[in-house]
């Protein structure tokens, strides 16, 4: 029933409206969106920058109808890119493939990722391609594979979710393709017949991908503010003497602010995914209806940090 009711209030435009201009929801929201424009998002960066956080910038939007909209999007990355390197910032981005068109033409959506990518290359940069659902895993992975990983190496990076029951497999592929891996557990609601329903299951798995990614892959980003696997990862490193800077803790914005920090004074390399733009109430609501207990999880959180007295 919550599931439901979150997603009703996702598509309510006169809800958004009423949101986006009441004071106590905006300020709730700033809390894990960094703004609406590019230089609001940019200066969230600069005071990441200065705890020695990295960065991860996500331009939030709508579902993509039409091929203008697509290529908008792309000159909002191009644009994005750019304005980084000028001020000189620790970041790069992230991209979900629907919005720059994938639904409608995977050659629309590679003519502009190769636009992207090729910039980021330009820039020496990164760009990392965000799984979605189940339903794009296989379509992601072959354009990735097949059309843009042969042309840009190490630019171009993906994300994998221990959710699913496939991950063991994509992780032993990316491994031996030498490519960059985002391992997360996944948020999206999908069938048991391709995902752990069990958290212990998926927790396991997430271990199991985890270690494998430190020990042979390459550069992996640990995705997870789960303490006791933080702490896992960390008495792997030691074990195996795997050095700090071959891989990377990474936290979503406002979530866990204290554990981010802690990390980087422990002496670890910590990045932090930076959603921003206007559409961040659908894309709150939509990222609690994925999982109604992420609602527990933020407010559990948020009250943690409170009670720790850290702002």
């Amino acid at each position: 029933m919550l599931r439901s009711a979150l997603l009703y209030l996702s598509n309510q435009p006169q809800v958004f409206k009423f949101v986006r201009h009441n004071t106590l929801a905006r300020k709730f929201a700033e809390r894990f969106v960094a703004g609406e424009t590019l230089e609001q998002v940019l200066d969230a960066v600069v005071a990441l920058n200065a705890k020695g956080i990295s960065a991860s910038l996500d331009l939030l939007g709508e579902s993509i109808h039409a091929e203008s909209e697509a290529r908008a999007g792309g000159r909002e990355y191009l644009h994005m890119l750019d304005r980084i390197r000028e001020r000189g910032l620790d970041a790069n981005v992230s991209v979900k493939l629907t919005a720059m068109g994938l639904d409608l033409s995977e050659d629309l959506c590679v003519e502009i990722l190769h636009d992207i990518v090729g910039r980021a290359r330009d820039y020496r940069t990164f760009v990392r391609l965000d799984m979605e659902s189940s339903a794009y895993t296989d379509r992601t992975l072959h354009l990735f594979y097949d059309r843009l990983y042969p042309v840009f190496g190490n630019h171009v990076g993906i994300v994998l979710q221990s959710a699913l029951r496939r991950t063991e497999s994509d992780v032993a592929r990316a491994i031996a393709a030498g490519c960059r891996v985002r391992l997360c557990k996944g948020a999206y609601r999908e069938p048991p017949a391709v995902a752990f329903p069990a958290k212990k299951d998926v927790d396991d798995n997430y271990v199991r991908c985890m270690k494998r990614l430190m020990k042979e892959g390459n550069y992996p980003g640990i995705a997870t503010h789960d303490e006791r696997i933080i702490e896992t990862a960390k008495q792997f490193a030691a074990t195996e003497q795997i050095a700090t800077d071959r891989y990377e803790f990474q936290m979503l914005y406002g979530v866990r602010r204290d554990l981010q920090e802690s990390l980087v004074r422990a002496g670890y390399r910590v990045r932090v995914y930076v959603p921003f733009g206007t559409q961040w109430y659908p894309y709150l609501m939509r990222r609690l209806a994925e999982r109604p207990a992420n609602v527990a999880f933020i407010t559990g959180n948020v009250l943690r940090e409170l009670m720790s007295g850290h702002r």
